[in-house]
């Protein structure tokens, strides 16, 4: 018998059934061109089925740039857009295809900051008592729980 320790599960936060409802919700409508406060649908490649998988997101812009961030931890999207590299958000008939690069936690704080102040409402929640007015340190602690990507629409 092997005294090793065994490695952490990454964190997540299953959503509960009326979450999943919700979200179904807000990806219907998002897919039929209602946005709610900026959400859209990201279809993203299953790694493992090949289909296009989709969820609502709030894609975030901060200094310019578009970027996705996961609340609720290393789901099933993260891990999908990891194999994948991109996908695509639609909001109505406007699909927009990108690229994705996963950010550093080291680069994620302000990001991450910006997002709280916008999203907060709606995801400090996940955070475990992180929020946009935490310190930096608070927020460094917390980046590896929430995957971030850098997207860049393509052209």
């Amino acid at each position: 018998m092997s005294s090793q320790p065994m490695p952490s599960q990454p964190y997540y936060l299953k959503g509960s059934s009326f979450t999943v409802r919700m979200n179904s919700a807000i990806g219907w409508l998002a897919r039929h061109g209602l946005s709610l406060a900026g959400t859209a649908e990201l279809s993203v490649r299953g790694r493992k089925s090949g289909k296009m998988q989709r969820v609502p997101v709030n894609p975030h812009t901060y200094e310019g740039a578009q970027y996705l961030i996961s609340a609720r931890g290393h789901s099933q999207w993260v891990r999908n857009m990891r194999a994948a590299g991109g996908g695509e958000l639609r909001v109505g008939r406007k699909v927009r295809a990108f690229t994705a690069v996963e950010m550093s936690d080291s680069e994620k704080t302000a990001v991450l900051r910006t997002y709280l102040e916008r999203w907060g409402w709606e995801v400090n929640q996940y955070f475990q008592g992180v929020t946009a007015k935490s310190s930096d340190d608070e927020l460094l602690a917390a980046a590896p729980d929430h995957p971030v990507f850098r997207i860049t629409v393509d052209a």
